[in-house]
């Protein structure tokens, strides 16, 4: 029997993806349309071994997964909701106030 995971362990799955600057933009990329590794990486100006490690946690974490396309591997989102919620995510962020920032963001590497 499968287990389901916590809310917490969901969210701190997530937040550890979205903490690292590459792989929240390998999100945003994937959000708008799958893509095959070579191209995420000139596109993101990356080397594929970067990538591919960048790929790996994102994999790990569940949100996407990797596609057999012949000879090459397409990755995607695991699931279409995860776009619409980093959408909304991102809408919300920006609707709070811009000049608000975490005080603690230098000693603990928040926000």
């Amino acid at each position: 029997m499968a287990t389901i995971a916590s809310d917490i362990e969901v969210l701190a799955r997530v937040g550890r993806a979205l903490a690292d600057p590459i792989r929240a933009r390998l999100l945003l990329a994937l959000r708008d349309s799958p893509a095959h590794p070579a191209d995420l990486a000139e596109a993101m100006g990356i080397s594929r071994s970067r990538l591919s490690n960048h790929l790996a946690c994102l994999r790990g974490c569940g949100l996407v997964v990797a596609v057999p396309v012949g000879r090459r591997t397409r990755y995607e989102l695991a699931d279409a909701r995860l776009g619409r919620a980093i959408d909304e995510l991102r809408a919300a962020v920006i609707a709070l106030r811009q000049d608000t920032g975490c005080p603690d963001a230098a000693e603990k590497g928040c926000c």
